[in-house]
């Protein structure tokens, strides 16, 4: 299947706005600082968004538009699909402006973002000031576009596969041959690794039906040299119930199994919570504060599930200003409703156990994986 055939309209590249003099005050402005920052002040300007109280995180959605039919999932209907698209350039202008808060870790997320025939060029754009990271379904990844993305400066990626079963991955789906080109999609990226720090994730999403399945995919992506996240089935992404996990002993066995593989990488306080954020919730949620979303429109919300309250946008707004409309929004501190990775896999941060746990993923530059999946 074709990228440009995806969706209800075709790819759209750009978008014409009448913020050409603003724009170019912008482009005077960031003249002199414009240079690209090397990993080492990526770094560090990371620590200063961190202790300055600035949010560290952000899921950046490049399209809502998709070539899966997921069951659990309801983006691929999502209106935002029909709406355009900022362009490489837009992504360009915005990234800049974000460099301003610090450096942040960006999820280029969507919809499928491989659909997009800029994807590259959006990276590259990203990740000049940035740590970019792409979240697919694997299916348009070949073993050329997996060089280009990492030589234009992607830091990671995360490749989603939630059975070691083909065929119930398939269906869970909505697409014959997802597994299949998943792994191949994994396989190309181990390959393709310019620097140490470039890294490969299996994420799976932690269902009703596949929790004996999180092992036997530890083991599939340790043979791999890839790492494996997990993250629970949030209700928010269809009004679903059917698909949520079981509420008991989850968090346990998770944390059992992060002992025993070496390339189980999520966070011990993100896993330690998951029985909580099935069983009413985990309180005092950091979005807007710790983390945020942009929409493929530029507009900005605390998070992606109130990308219908945007409090700012990222081409008409200051840096200064968005901060301010991101902390005047209270409603994200009451929420309860998920447990997604960029809530939890971030507020770990903020946790004195829980930071000095992700600290060796952020400081040291270990993308590769342990090829020896046991600590046994």
């Amino acid at each position: 299947m074709s990228r440009l055939a995806i969706g209800r309209h075709p790819v759209v590249m750009g978008r014409v706005y009448d913020y050409r003099k603003y724009a170019d005050s912008l482009r005077e402005r960031f003249k002199e600082a414009g240079v690209a920052r090397s990993p080492v002040q990526k770094k560090l300007q990371l620590a200063r968004a961190y202790f300055s109280g600035n949010p560290v995180w952000c899921s950046w959605q490049v399209n809502y538009r998709c070539n899966f039919r997921c069951r659990f999932c309801n983006y691929w209907i999502d209106p935002m699909g029909d709406r355009p698209e900022l362009s490489p350039g837009e992504f360009h202008l915005g990234a800049r402006k974000l460099a301003e808060l610090g450096t942040l870790l960006i999820s280029l997320s969507g919809g499928e973002p491989l659909i997009r025939l800029d994807i590259v060029d959006i990276v590259r754009a990203v990740g000049r000031w940035h740590f970019p990271f792409i979240t697919t379904n694997g299916w348009f990844v070949t073993r050329e576009l997996a060089e280009e993305l990492f030589a234009a400066g992607l830091w990671g990626v995360s490749i989603s596969i939630d059975y070691a079963d083909a065929e119930r991955h398939d269906r869970r789906r909505g697409m014959p041959g997802a597994f299949q080109r998943a792994l191949a999609a994994i396989e190309h990226f181990t390959r393709a690794r310019r620097y140490k720090w470039q890294r490969v994730n299996w994420m799976a999403v932690l269902m009703e039906d596949n929790f004996d399945q999180i092992e036997p995919m530890l083991k599939m992506a340790a043979e791999r040299e890839a790492y494996f996240m997990v993250q629970p089935y949030g209700v928010r992404k269809t009004g679903n119930r059917r698909y949520v996990a079981g509420d008991r002993g989850v968090s346990q066995h998770l944390l059992t199994l992060r002992q025993r593989y070496r390339n189980f990488l999520s966070n011990p306080y993100f896993l330690s919570r998951v029985d909580q954020a099935l069983n009413g919730g985990v309180p005092g949620c950091r979005a807007g504060r710790g983390f945020f979303n942009i929409d493929s429109t530029g507009d900005i919300a605390a998070c992606v599930e109130q990308r219908d309250r945007p409090v700012a946008n990222l081409l008409e707004h200051s840096p200064p200003g968005i901060l301010r409309a991101l902390r005047r929004d209270a409603t994200p501190r009451r929420c309860t409703a998920c447990w997604y990775n960029c809530r939890g896999e971030i507020e770990s941060l903020y946790d004195p156990l829980g930071v000095m746990q992700s600290l060796p993923t952020l400081l040291l530059d270990r993308g590769r994986a342990p090829t020896l999946a046991t600590r046994e």
